[in-house]
């Protein structure tokens, strides 16, 4: 995806309970569409090493679903892990608990375990949000730790999973 999905973006945060876990519950202006998730878009978008935003559609009437995000963890920061890279899913609510996010999710994990520079695979999740949570243990990640993760002056705690590529290799993914 890119700023040419710009509605699709907004549309899908308008959803409180979409954003319930992301900030308490406020849909997302236009004008932070604009300056800061397109913007934070552009700057870890390298669609040869995977980064981005995956669109998710209906194989049957293309109806958009939602996105998986891939880029390394701790982009925005000093620590950035180009070989560690963070994957996380924002799905439309009527599209919940039926396993898109998990299959979409799924599938990219086992491309991006083919690029030769990638060693891991994480997520992290707000703790309360149990249908993340499961999502990540589907997808064979083991819980690491709880910590304060900050991004963009922002500060929340947040669970962190994570899964080895060369584990998946071996099977240790749980679907």
């Amino acid at each position: 995806m890119d700023e040419n999905d710009k509605q699709l973006l907004f549309d899908l945060d308008q959803d409180p309970e979409v954003m319930r876990f992301i900030n308490g519950g406020t849909p997302t202006s236009w004008e932070d569409i604009e300056q800061r998730f397109l913007p934070r878009l552009r700057a870890y978008r390298n669609p040869e090493n995977g980064w981005g935003l995956w669109q998710i559609n209906l194989k049957d009437n293309d109806a958009f679903l939602g996105w998986v995000l891939v880029r390394p963890m701790d982009f925005f920061s000093e620590q950035r892990k180009d070989n560690n890279l963070e994957i996380g899913w924002r799905l439309k609510q009527k599209y919940w608990g039926k396993g898109y996010a998990t299959e979409a999710a799924k599938a990219i994990m086992e491309t991006l375990a083919e690029l030769p520079k990638v060693d891991k695979i994480s997520a992290i999740a707000d703790p309360d949000n149990q249908g993340s949570i499961n999502i990540m243990k589907k997808l064979g990640m083991r819980y690491l730790k709880t910590y304060t993760y900050r991004d963009g002056g922002r500060e929340e705690d947040v669970v962190y999973y994570q899964i080895d590529v060369k584990g998946m290799e071996n099977g240790q993914t749980a679907i």
